[in-house]
């Protein structure tokens, strides 16, 4: 049987990997992302017979206008990744990054859930084991410096698909958190700082699909830095202040996309 593969933010970085890797398990594609002609030229790279849709993912109706056409042309996806974010720099006392703050929720998160919403039902109505995927990061674990927004986003997409991941046990569709480390993407490059164990998009990527796979309700990837995770999240906070106060920031009013 095909496999039938929905991911968002495919035009570059970890979703064109994501993309890649699934065109060679011979999956059928719907590649969503806001640039056309990249995504088009991508199609025309794996072979042509993927849909694609370019959109932004904080549009509600125009995902589900995606999700119908994709449905339609091939039926119930057996796997949505919802992997389109943005992250930037933002501090609070800086009146101007309050847009910025709310385009990294709107996408972050509201786009993660009007990603899922519109297949659910056909997903739930079609049975077998099916998957919805959400890319978090190990930036939602602890707050970062000079990353209140992207943090806080990230850490919302994990309690959000927590809670989605009980109300879709019933009707046997897995939801798979993936709280990525630093990968070496457009979304990294900007990063001026040392990133530890950073790792090739495309190495990720196949770490992902076996993740979602296995059905993993979380997973870090790469495994290293779920053991940081571990450990930051178990300091108390008078030493993780201490420790983290003077940490180097991700640059201010930059915004990068998994577009």
């Amino acid at each position: 049987m095909t496999l039938k593969v929905f991911i968002t933010g495919a035009s570059s970085g970890l979703g064109e990997a994501l993309a890649v890797c699934y065109a060679a398990k011979s999956a059928r594609l719907g590649l969503v992302a806001r640039r056309g002609e990249i995504l088009a030229a991508l199609n025309e790279r794996l072979g042509g017979q993927h849909a694609c849709y370019a959109l932004d993912v904080a549009d509600a109706p125009a995902l589900h206008e995606a999700a119908a056409d994709f449905i339609a042309r091939f039926g119930a996806p057996d796997i949505v990744i919802a992997n389109a974010g943005v992250s930037a720099g933002t501090l609070t006392e800086h009146e101007e990054d309050l847009a910025v703050f709310r385009r990294i929720m709107d996408v972050n998160v509201y786009g993660m859930a009007a990603t899922f919403a519109p297949f659910i039902p056909a997903m739930q109505a079609a049975g077998g084991e099916r998957r919805l995927v959400g890319i978090a990061s190990v930036a939602g674990i602890r707050g970062l410096p000079g990353a209140e927004a992207y943090s806080a986003s990230k850490a919302a997409a994990i309690a959000y698909l927590e809670s989605l991941r009980l109300e879709m046990r019933p009707c046997g569709i897995k939801v798979v958190t993936i709280a990525p480390g630093y990968i070496d993407t457009p979304m990294t490059e900007i990063n001026p700082y040392r990133m530890p164990f950073l790792l090739p998009a495309d190495q990720a990527a196949a770490r992902f699909a076996a993740a979602i796979a296995r059905g993993s309700s979380y997973t870090v990837i790469p495994w290293q830095m779920g053991i940081v995770a571990k450990l930051l999240r178990l300091l108390p906070n008078w030493l993780y202040d201490r420790l983290f106060t003077g940490a180097p920031r991700k640059p201010r009013g930059l915004l990068a996309e998994r577009p």
